[in-house]
C-alpha cells in the first residue's frame, strides 16, 4: 500500500506560522505529499519535503513564484494511478468539485485532488474519486481543521481525512 498525504489551503504564514503538529503526525508514514494550492509560503514545500517528496499546484492566492514553480494543474502517477491535482478556482462549473472535475475532463485520471473551498469533500463521479482535504489552518465555517490522505493498493484508491482542533 502507498499512502499519500494531501493538503490544500495552508495560507501560511497568515493563518499559521508553522505547519500544525497534527499534520506532521498524520504524515509520518506517507510516501508522497500532494498540495492543492494556496500555499502562500513557498518555503512550505521545503518543510514538507523533509517528510516525503512533494507535488503541488498553485491556488488563487499564491504569488508568481508559486505559480511559476508549480503551475495551475498537473497529473501525478503514483502506484499506477493517475491523480489530477488542481486548486479548483478556475474554469466552468457551479461548484468547486465541478470545476475540478472539468479541469480533467479530457484526461484519463483515477482521482482528482482539489482545494479552494476549504470544505472536506469526497465523491466518486463516473469512476473518478474527487477529494478535497479541507484546510489544516483555515477551517472557515467547518467544525474542524483537516488534512487528508490517499491510499493506493492494487487497483484501489481510497481517501480519508484527519480532523483536528
Amino acid at each position: 500500500m502507498i499512502r499519500i498525504g494531501v493538503l490544500s489551503d495552508t495560507h501560511m504564514p497568515r493563518k499559521a506560522k508553522q505547519l500544525p503538529t497534527a499534520v506532521v503526525d498524520a504524515f509520518r508514514n506517507v510516501r508522497f505529499i500532494l498540495h492543492a494550492g494556496d500555499w502562500n509560503f513557498p518555503e512550505l514545500a521545503e518543510e514538507l519535503s523533509a517528510i516525503a517528496p512533494v507535488y503541488g499546484v498553485a491556488g488563487n492566492t499564491d504569488g508568481t513564484a508559486v505559480v511559476e514553480k508549480y503551475g495551475w494543474q498537473r497529473i501525478v502517477e503514483i502506484g499506477g494511478k493517475r491523480i489530477g491535482l488542481v486548486h479548483g478556482h478556475q474554469g466552468l462549473g457551479k461548484s468547486t468539485p465541478d470545476r475540478a472535475y472539468r479541469a480533467f475532463q479530457h484526461e484519463q485520471v483515477d482521482a482528482i485532488v482539489f482545494g479552494h473551498s476549504h470544505i472536506p469533500y469526497r465523491e466518486l463521479r463516473e469512476g473518478v474519486l474527487l477529494f478535497n482535504p479541507g484546510s489544516p489552518t483555515d477551517k472557515r465555517r467547518q467544525q474542524h481543521y483537516s488534512c487528508g490522505w490517499l491510499e493506493v493498493e492494487g487497483n484501489e484508491i481510497r481517501a480519508d481525512w484527519k480532523f483536528f482542533n
